[in-house]
């Protein structure tokens, strides 16, 4: 088998797997499969043109993950390879935030994020989404029909994060797009990012004009002293993380639960699963599912494999959490005596990548789950007998490289009252 650093001595270039195109689009699991024969690292194409190298394995994503030293956040000469027409460069692009920086920089943003969503207390944080939840629910339920990703999972996340930032309707609505824009990678990127960046603009300047008790104030007023810019960076990621993808978690969730028989009985016997289902997402289709990009600043030997300097190394969440070699059969064991690759055995297991891992990993994730959990749980409570309007193979995709998410969710179910 031909390996990256055999390419590398030769001089010939690799065969690279495509992270776009229909089939990656609809079946990505097919697409992992495959690369899976070439071992825990395989060179790919984010778009075309643009390469880098996606990480299958799960031992080998979670080592680089907690190495930030040989491998960190930092883009800034592959930045200039690209140029600024790159189709994938506001999602890889170096930012001033939590995300994107390493060492003491990252510690003094993380620990404003951090000591900030600590303030959000769970019951808040629950009233919330249950608000949003049968707010929306209310607006469609006698009509018997709906698409849930328009009409109620994508709503959901900027109802809940306009109440913990106390931010306008008109510029979270901004947030979402510009973030939507940048997953996709389609129109022009760089403009989904700086519509993104200006609406995180505009909130801080309102938050600094009238604080309030919210999480965007309590950036502003947190002892480390950030300035208004780096406040907006911070701002920027939370709420651009925490919609689009949050909207696919909830979306995932919904679909699994009606469409597979594993949940189904359950659901007709009075039980509902949702946490069980998320364990079951988080651990096969994440909503993010290729990210944690990292920049080595030199050739790094690693696995196997010569991975060059200043080229994109991408985690697959994805891939990472569905590697065979750690199921039972295959020799190797997941954390925690786990031994199986089965569904039974993900239950309650969080030892999954789905919200990274390391010094990055997501310190929102307790949040992300428990918005996740109410959404799913009152709807099915308020329509219990909701069902997919199509066949779960007919359910459509949206492209791109970095996220897994649905186009549409219709759903069909006897009309309901609204609350009075």
């Amino acid at each position: 088998m031909t390996t990256a650093s055999e390419h590398r001595r030769t001089g010939t270039e690799p065969v690279r797997f495509p992270l776009y195109g229909p089939e990656f689009t609809r079946t990505p699991d097919r697409v992992y499969d495959r690369m899976r024969a070439h071992g825990d690292l395989v060179p790919v194409e984010l778009v075309p043109g643009v390469p880098a190298t996606l990480v299958l394995g799960y031992d080998a994503a979670l080592e680089i993950l907690r190495d930030p030293d040989r491998f960190p956040r930092c883009s800034e000469v592959w930045e200039e390879e690209v140029g600024p027409e790159c189709p994938v460069l506001p999602m890889l692009q170096a930012r001033p935030n939590a995300l994107f920086t390493n060492g003491a920089v990252h510690a003094r943003f993380r620990s404003v994020i951090v000591d900030s969503l600590t303030r959000v207390h769970p019951a808040a944080l629950r009233r919330y989404a249950e608000d949003a939840a049968d707010g929306l629910i209310d607006a469609f339920a006698g009509d018997g029909k709906a698409d849930l990703i328009a009409q109620y999972t994508r709503p959901i996340p900027l109802l809940v994060f306009r109440e913990l930032f106390g931010c306008p309707r008109e510029i979270a609505e901004r947030l979402e797009k510009g973030m939507t824009g940048m997953l996709e990678g389609v129109g022009d990127p760089a403009q989904s990012l700086a519509m993104l960046e200006q609406a995180a603009r505009d909130l801080v300047t309102l938050k600094r004009a009238k604080p309030g008790a919210d999480v965007a104030s309590w950036m502003l007023r947190h002892p480390t002293g950030l300035d208004d810019e780096e406040v907006t960076n911070q701002v920027g990621l939370l709420l651009a993380s925490g919609t689009e993808p949050e909207n696919s978690l909830i979306a995932n969730g919904i679909r699994l639960l009606l469409s597979d028989d594993r949940f189904g009985g359950d659901l007709s016997g009075g039980s509902l699963p949702v946490e069980d289902a998320l364990d079951e997402i988080l651990w096969t289709d994440p909503p993010i599912s290729n990210y944690g990009p990292t920049f080595p600043r030199q050739d790094v030997n690693f696995h196997g494999y010569r991975l060059p300097a200043h080229q994109p190394v991408i985690i697959s969440y994805t891939a990472a959490n569905t590697d065979p070699s750690r199921s039972g059969g295959r020799g190797g064991s997941f954390p925690h005596n786990e031994t199986s690759r089965s569904s039974a055995n993900r239950k309650g297991n969080r030892a999954h990548l789905a919200f990274a891992g390391g010094p990055h990993t997501c310190p929102a994730k307790n949040h992300a789950r428990l918005i996740a959990s109410v959404a799913i749980e009152k709807l099915l409570d308020r329509l219990p007998e909701v069902e997919l309007a199509v066949a779960p193979e007919d359910l459509e995709w949206r492209p791109g490289a970095f996220h897994r998410a649905l186009t549409a969710l219709p759903v069909i179910f006897p009309p309901a009252p609204g609350r009075p």
